[in-house]
């Protein structure tokens, strides 16, 4: 991991983001922290990183979990087999969106 400056990435900013490619590069104003290189390697990388950050999807996600504690959560078995279904009608009016298989824990 990399540490520098505003003033330094500011300066050589091809090489720090080369850099990053490899781990990290903290970004310091006045000695602390502000900001955070990080390398991507393929869209898909990129798409986890954006929606780890996604105040949207994280307000989905506590509104998911809430319903969940208040007991109106649905069941491994019962969610799959709704995937399924809706895969199964999709497949029936020709859609031709590609189908998810069922991963195991």
């Amino acid at each position: 991991m990399k540490v520098a400056s505003v003033a330094e990435v500011k300066a050589r900013l091809s090489s720090y983001v080369k850099a990053s490619a490899t781990g990290p590069v903290v970004v310091t104003r006045n000695g602390k922290a502000v900001a955070v290189l990080l390398g991507v390697s393929n869209d898909e990388e990129l798409e986890r990183l954006l929606a780890a950050h996604s105040r949207k999807l994280r307000t989905i996600l506590d509104a998911a979990d809430q319903r969940i504690d208040e007991g109106a959560g649905m069941g491994h078995e019962e969610f799959w087999q709704q995937v399924e279904s809706a895969n199964r009608v999709r497949e029936e009016n020709g859609s031709g969106k590609s189908r998810r298989t069922k991963r195991s824990n």
